[in-house]
């Protein structure tokens, strides 16, 4: 197997046995993680595409913290 490079997404079986993944940062820290558990690795997979399919998806914030430091 390959070294593992960052940022990643890292694939895996939880104590349930579903299918989740964690981002990694290129720190190699974790930033995001599945919300759910998947049955099927190809929902997981399908998961980390939406995701990635989603860099130009808006910020949005309550009006109220919209000059917050």
């Amino acid at each position: 197997m390959a070294n593992r490079t960052y940022p990643s997404y890292w694939m895996y079986k939880d104590n349930r046995g579903e299918w989740r993944w964690t981002y990694h940062a290129s720190n190699g820290e974790p930033i995001s993680v599945s919300s759910e558990g998947y049955v099927k690795r190809s929902d997981c997979e399908r998961s980390i595409e939406i995701m990635k399919a989603s860099t130009n998806s808006p910020v949005w914030l309550p009006a109220d913290l919209a000059n917050a430091a």
